[in-house]
């Protein structure tokens, strides 16, 4: 069985609608941020918490857990500045704990869903594992000192491990029955589709005059269903025994303008947004795409759907949202 901890939330209950098909599936999750109706019902649903070594103690004696499968951090940049205490605690620590019962029951196999903001603010085209790591906020601090933590729990208890690092996570299930639900939303294409729909006002964009192709940032969008088949496919390599210790990076290859993604946001919905151009945000750089190609050369992944299905199952999505 694999233990997926964080499987009510986003990409969580994503990746565990795939896995159910290949795999018998736990889930914990403590719904913080995470919804009950976006769980598989052929998964187990055990509500607890991360941090809390009873929960996980039950688990790990009733199941046969074979390997781990981690997205329950926080990860709102900005409540990481005003609230690190939140983000050190859950991130870090709960993880710590985790790992620790991992350790005691003797499983190897350990999968985290990491983030491109540990590389901070690059400088290069393209940002691949060998681009130097510089968080600079929390939220990045802490998923980098996890992998470190991996790093050494590797070395010293054999611990396998498969990190994941990836920018925007979008879209949605194509069956419409999940997607991307935050309160507060501060994702750009949930953001658009709400205002389209009429849940919002306007469009703040932030900066028109940045070095690129339209003057608006450049970011790396993929879809949800992809990430999950990376996680999927990482899994298996490490259950295999053919990987024991690897970072790789999630992206498009390509990245997409704030433009551009507003203007195929009106293409697929035949809507006219309302945008509003804003002042920059402070330490938004223009450009943020990661390669993939070291995942795509080791364990042949790369991303499927482009922007316009991105949008397209987010469209399906939001008009008939459940939760």
């Amino acid at each position: 069985m694999i233990l997926v901890v964080g499987g009510a939330g986003y990409i969580g209950s994503h990746l565990v609608k795939e896995l159910v098909e290949k795999e018998e599936v736990v889930v914990l999750d403590n719904l913080s941020t995470g919804h009950r109706e976006s769980v598989d019902s052929r998964a187990i649903f055990v509500k607890g918490d991360l941090g809390n070594e009873e929960d996980l103690d039950m688990i790990f004696k009733s199941y046969p857990i074979k390997a781990v499968m981690h997205f329950a951090a926080n990860s709102l940049v900005g409540e990481s500045v005003t609230d690190p205490l939140k983000y050190y605690e859950n991130n870090v620590a709960a993880t710590l704990t985790l790992l620790k019962v991992m350790t005691k029951f003797k499983v190897k196999n350990f999968i985290f869903s990491s983030t491109a903001a540990a590389y901070g603010i690059p400088t290069v085209e393209m940002i691949d594992e060998t681009t130097p790591t510089a968080p600079i906020n929390p939220y990045g601090h802490s998923k980098l000192m996890v992998e470190q933590i991996l790093a050494d729990f590797s070395k010293a208890y054999g611990l396998h491990y498969v990190v994941l690092r990836y920018f925007n996570a979008a879209g949605a299930h194509e069956s419409g029955v999940i997607g991307e639900s935050h309160d507060p939303e501060t994702h750009l294409i949930p953001i658009i589709l709400q205002q389209l729909l009429g849940q919002r006002e306007k469009i703040s964009v932030f900066g028109s005059d940045y070095d690129t192709k339209d003057g608006t940032c450049i970011r790396d969008y993929i879809h949800v269903t992809d990430l999950a088949a990376a996680h999927i496919l990482a899994l298996e390599a490490l259950l295999e025994g053919k990987k024991t210790a690897e970072v790789y990076n999630l992206g498009n290859g390509l990245g997409f303008s704030v433009k551009e993604v507003i203007e195929t946001c009106e293409k697929v919905t035949g809507k006219q947004a309302n945008v509003e151009m804003a002042d920059r945000r402070a330490g938004d750089p223009a450009r943020l795409v990661a390669s993939s190609a070291k995942i795509d050369s080791e364990l042949g992944w790369k991303a499927q759907r482009n922007l316009e299905k991105i949008i397209v199952d987010a469209w399906n999505w939001h008009q008939n949202q459940r939760y």
